[in-house]
C-alpha cells in the first residue's frame, strides 16, 4: 500500500511559503535531502512538477501554486483541529512564532520565558527578531509585539506593558565638549545618532511635543544604525546624543553613564502590544501566552 501523501503535501506547503528546502527543513527538523526526496515523490505521485528549482531560489510552478491554494485550506483546518484537541485535554501545546522588535525579546519575553516554559512544557516558543514589521499572515507567524503606533488596523490587539517614553540622551564625556540643548530646534547642528527603519528604509526623524502639538525634528549626524541597543551603546561611547527608549536606557542614567535631556518635550505615548490576526477562536497556546505577558513581572 502506498504512504499516505498528506506529510508530502504539508511539507510542500513549507517549502513553499519560505522559498527555501533549506529553511523548510529547518522548520520541520529533517534534512534538506530527505525533504527534497519527499516532494520529488509526491511529484512523481502527482505526474507534475510542483517547483522549479534553480541553484539559487526555489518557486512555485504553475500547477504547483494551483495546488498549494486547493490545498491550504485543508492543512489550516487540520491544524484547527489540533489546536481544539489542545483545548479539550487542558494542555496547550505546539510551536508558537512571535514576530517581533529585538529589544523587546531582550527586555520583555527572555527575562520571563524561564516562568513561562516551567508552566507551558509542552509548548516551544520561536522568537523572530524582526524591526521591519513583517507581515503576520504572510510570514506564517501566530502573533507579533510591537508598539501600539506601529499596529495594523486590522488585527486585534491587547496592551502588555506601559506607555513608553523617548528619551534624548548623552554621556557626560560628550556633554563636556559639546552644548547641550534647551528645546528640540537646538538639536539642529549637533551630533546625532539616526535611526534608519528597516521596514521602509526611512531615516526615522525625532519626535517631540512641544505647545501642546507633535513635532518631527530631521537631525543632522554621522552615524546612523537600525538597532536601538546600537544607539544606546554609540551615546555610551560619547559619539553623540541618542533618542532611544527610555526603558532601554533607564539604568544607564540611573547610574551616570547617560544624561537624560530634554525632558519636557517628551511625553509618554502608547506601549507594546501583543497583536494577532482576527480570528473566530483563538489557540490555546497563544491564548496562554497572551495572558501571562498580560499578567505582568511576578
Amino acid at each position: 500500500m502506498a504512504s499516505h501523501p498528506l506529510p508530502a503535501i504539508a511539507a510542500f506547503a513549507r517549502v513553499a511559503h519560505h522559498g527555501s528546502f533549506t529553511r523548510a527543513a529547518a522548520e520541520l527538523d529533517v534534512s534538506p535531502s530527505a525533504l527534497s526526496q519527499s516532494i520529488r515523490a509526491l511529484e512523481k505521485r502527482l505526474g507534475v512538477r510542483l517547483l522549479n528549482r534553480t541553484t539559487r531560489r526555489v518557486a512555485l510552478s504553475e500547477h504547483g501554486a494551483r495546488f498549494l491554494d486547493q490545498v491550504l485550506p485543508g492543512l489550516e483546518r487540520i491544524d484547527a483541529a489540533f489546536d481544539d484537541l489542545d483545548a479539550l485535554r487542558g494542555v496547550p501545546s505546539g510551536r508558537l512564532r512571535i514576530n517581533l522588535a529585538r529589544v523587546v525579546a531582550l527586555r520583555t519575553v527572555l527575562p520571563r520565558l524561564a516562568d513561562f516554559q516551567a508552566r507551558y512544557p509542552q509548548i516551544t516558543l520561536e522568537l523572530y527578531a524582526d524591526d521591519a514589521l513583517s507581515d503576520l499572515v504572510a510570514g506564517g507567524f501566530d502573533a507579533g509585539i510591537r508598539l501600539g503606533e506601529c499596529l495594523a488596523r486590522e488585527m486585534v490587539a491587547l496592551p502588555v506593558s506601559p506607555p513608553q517614553e523617548l528619551a534624548v540622551v548623552a554621556s557626560p564625556a560628550w556633554l563636556a565638549r559639546h552644548r547641550a540643548p534647551r528645546t528640540p530646534q537646538e538639536l539642529i547642528g549637533l551630533e546625532c545618532v539616526r535611526f534608519r527603519r528597516m521596514g521602509t528604509g526611512r531615516l526615522h526623524p525625532w519626535e517631540f511635543t512641544q505647545a501642546g502639538r507633535d513635532i518631527e525634528v530631521d537631525v543632522g549626524g554621522r552615524l546612523i544604525v537600525n538597532d536601538g541597543e546600537l544607539a544606546r551603546h554609540a551615546a555610551l561611547a560619547g559619539i553623540g546624543l541618542a533618542q532611544p527608549l527610555l526603558a532601554e536606557v533607564e539604568a544607564d542614567i540611573a547610574r551616570g553613564d547617560l544624561v537624560r535631556l530634554l525632558t519636557d518635550y517628551t511625553p509618554p505615548f502608547d506601549g507594546l502590544y501583543i497583536y494577532y490576526p482576527a480570528r473566530e477562536q483563538l489557540a490555546p497556546k497563544l491564548r496562554v501566552f497572551v495572558d501571562f505577558l498580560r499578567e505582568g513581572p511576578g
